[in-house]
């Protein structure tokens, strides 16, 4: 009953194949059959295992895309709550980048982990940017780095002006505490006459800011304030107590770098988790593509192959009729 209907399938197909389509497809096959794999053909089971890949690939950028989402919405609130930290401080002390100074110390915060897009590049460019824009004959500028992502790509060509590592500085959710007891050692093991702190400061789950706020050191700030600029008008607050203007002046700088810190910290986790979210969800999406792209090369390789066993199948009905 099969072979009849074979024979009954290759009578009715026979007209249509010529000799020489045979020929030329017989030829086709065996050379792919001999072509190197990724080349002109590609084996059915290659593709299955590729495409099971890219599926697991997907499951896990979905996954994390996800997790992100959840820290993100648990540290954006305590962001935008550590904001009134440090805005009376900028009112008060002032907050000037330009300020030029003999003994500059970069504060970088970054990463421990990756896949969050060019978020730790950006810290880093920044930095470097900075610290060119700070040298000069008789100045000195030091690098206190937060987290392992800018550690290990300022060490390649500043690993002379490494001053302090800090690493897995967010293996626990932070508190005001652990971040000025951190402060605190950072002030106690560099000299400073400004602290530039370089952070990435969250706007949306797509954009984050690149910004420098600068600490000046109680000295720095007299030098500032006596020479008339922007903090002059310290003079006119009446100190109260038996504290001396010095006193209360290095107090007021160890706090607002504390405060300073915190926000920064927080700043750059939202902006982190806000850069993994968006580039899971390309991930995601590029996987999709591949995903799509990998089921037509599998439906083309199948039915490739479908229909050469049916033209050897023909052709040998055909040879039987002749």
């Amino acid at each position: 009953m099969a072979m009849a209907a074979l024979r009954r399938e290759g009578r009715r197909l026979a007209p249509l194949i010529s000799p020489q389509s045979i020929t030329a497809v017989r030829s086709s096959v065996i050379s792919q059959e001999q072509a190197p794999l990724g080349l002109r053909s590609i084996s059915t089971q290659i593709v299955r295992n590729r495409m099971k890949s890219v599926k697991n690939i997907q499951k896990i950028t979905k996954a994390m895309k996800m997790v992100a989402a959840s820290k993100l919405r648990a540290i954006q609130v305590r962001a935008e709550n550590s904001r009134g930290l440090w805005q009376p401080f900028t009112a008060l002390l002032g907050d000037s980048p330009s300020v030029d100074v003999k003994k500059n110390v970069i504060v970088t915060i970054s990463s421990d982990k990756g896949l969050c897009g060019g978020i730790n590049s950006t810290s880093v460019k920044t930095s470097k940017a900075l610290k060119k824009l700070t040298a000069g004959p008789d100045k000195e500028t030091k690098y206190v780095v937060l987290g392992e992502k800018a550690k290990a790509q300022l060490i390649r060509d500043s690993k002379k002006d490494f001053e302090l590592s800090i690493t897995e500085l967010q293996k626990n959710p932070l508190n005001y505490t652990q971040v000025s007891v951190l402060a605190d050692d950072i002030l106690k093991n560099v000299e400073y006459d400004a602290l530039r702190i370089v952070f990435n400061k969250f706007q949306s789950v797509v954009s984050f800011l690149p910004t420098v706020a600068t600490v000046l050191s109680p000295e720095a700030v007299e030098k500032e304030a006596e020479s008339g600029g922007k903090l002059g008008e310290l003079d006119s607050y009446e100190i109260e107590g038996g504290e001396t203007k010095s006193e209360v002046l290095q107090n007021l700088g160890e706090f607002q770098f504390s405060c300073v810190l915190f926000n920064a910290v927080l700043e750059n986790a939202c902006s982190e988790q806000g850069a993994r979210m968006s580039a899971m969800d390309s991930s995601s999406r590029n996987a999709g593509d591949m995903l799509d792209r990998l089921t037509l090369t599998y439906n083309r390789t199948r039915q490739a192959s479908i229909t050469t066993e049916l033209i050897e199948i023909i052709s040998g009905a055909s040879a039987l009729e002749g």
